[in-house]
């Protein structure tokens, strides 16, 4: 065997260097299907066993060097795929750098423009809320977006057969008739709770984050958005106290000239509980566009003068109760010691601060609509 393919490769070497040889003609002859390898290869099964492994390496080392010899003749890599010479591939290496050099040197040409992220609208309205709050003395708290049952609604003084509990407005991961069900948050409400369970008074704290409820995405409605919740609880603390605050904000946030109005409202964790209103954006709060009694009627607020931002009120006996409860003392036992919340959602003030009449702009993340606010 070894002399049979020592004549092989001989016979190989000798056909190449031929003049006029036709190289893919002798490749098939020494390499195809027909070929005295082939043969040599088919009939290592009728080899003695012992034979078997050292003529079964001499075949294919003989094929390896075939198939080196004529990727050599044909300038080609050993896996039969087409190889640039070095003086080709030196030559194009000289073009591309000539030509990058080229461009290098143009002035002239246009730079590429690299576009840049923008810090959310959201985001921004939330820190310029919590800024506003920051010079009043109030901190900030964050809670889970997973809430328990018990934080979310019972501590918060909502009764059984609350309409809020329901599935149709709430998602709830756990089964809702299970005890103390978990469900995303409805409400930032729920770290009032939190921060009355692990603090003392006096307390000022505001609480940004996400909230979700059970809607249909719409213009002015999202199964998630996002709030912004404030607690105020000392000695002393009366309804005045949160005109003052909340007259402060809105001055802050939309400007001097705008006023505040509350209209009795109802929450299950605040009484007595009020709906605030902004005199409107659109017309200065006549309630008319064009100035005067003749004007057309305002479609914004409806010809009202107002628009409602934010719903407020004192922190109801009840939840200072269940605070008690859970805490096991009566630090903030509700005949001495007062306090005020409210909650806005930050959706509503931007679309009212910036005119923007769809709240999925927001959800879109268009790089055109973001740039706005840059």
């Amino acid at each position: 065997m070894e002399d049979e393919v020592q004549a092989i490769l001989e016979q190989a070497r000798s056909a190449l260097a031929e003049p006029g040889a036709d190289k893919n003609l002798l490749r098939a002859r020494f390499l195809g299907k027909k070929s005295r390898l082939k043969i040599l290869m088919k009939g290592l099964k009728d080899l003695p066993s012992d034979q078997r492994p050292s003529a079964g390496a001499a075949l294919q080392k003989l094929r390896a060097e075939l198939e080196e010899l004529f990727s050599r003749e044909r300038g080609l890599p050993s896996d039969g795929k087409k190889a640039e010479s070095k003086k080709e591939a030196s030559r194009k290496t000289r073009i591309s750098r000539a030509t990058l050099e080229t461009i290098l040197d143009d002035w002239s040409r246009p730079g590429i423009a690299r576009r840049i992220g923008y810090d959310h609208p959201l985001r921004r309205t939330t820190e310029e809320i919590i800024s506003i709050f920051r010079a009043l003395g109030f901190g900030v708290a964050e809670g889970p977006d997973i809430e328990d049952d018990r934080h979310n609604f019972t501590d918060l003084n909502f009764p059984p057969d609350h309409p809020a509990r329901d599935t149709q407005d709430t998602f709830f991961i756990d089964p809702p008739d299970s005890e103390n069900p978990l469900l995303l948050r409805t409400h930032t409400s729920p770290v009032q709770i939190r921060v009355m369970e692990h603090r003392v008074p006096p307390l000022a704290v505001v609480v940004p984050g996400r909230t979700y409820r059970s809607d249909a995405a719409d213009a002015t409605h999202s199964p998630i958005f996002h709030q912004v919740e404030g607690l105020f609880v000392d000695t002393g603390v009366t309804f005045a106290h949160l005109k003052g605050t909340l007259g402060y904000f809105v001055q802050g946030f939309f400007g001097p000239e705008y006023r505040t109005r509350f209209r009795p409202s109802f929450f299950p964790f605040t009484e007595p509980s009020a709906e605030v209103d902004v005199s409107c954006v659109v017309c200065g709060g006549t309630g008319r566009l064009g100035g005067g009694s003749e004007g057309e009627t305002c479609r914004i607020c409806k010809g009202t003068g107002y628009l409602e931002i934010l719903g407020a009120g004192m922190v109801d006996p009840e939840v200072f109760e269940a605070v008690c409860r859970r805490r096991g003392d009566r630090i903030f036992d509700p005949e001495k010691v007062t306090g005020f919340a409210f909650g806005m959602g930050v959706e509503r003030l931007a679309m009212l601060k910036h005119s923007i009449e769809d709240m999925r702009l927001f959800f879109e993340n268009d790089p055109r609509f973001l740039e706005i606010f840059s």
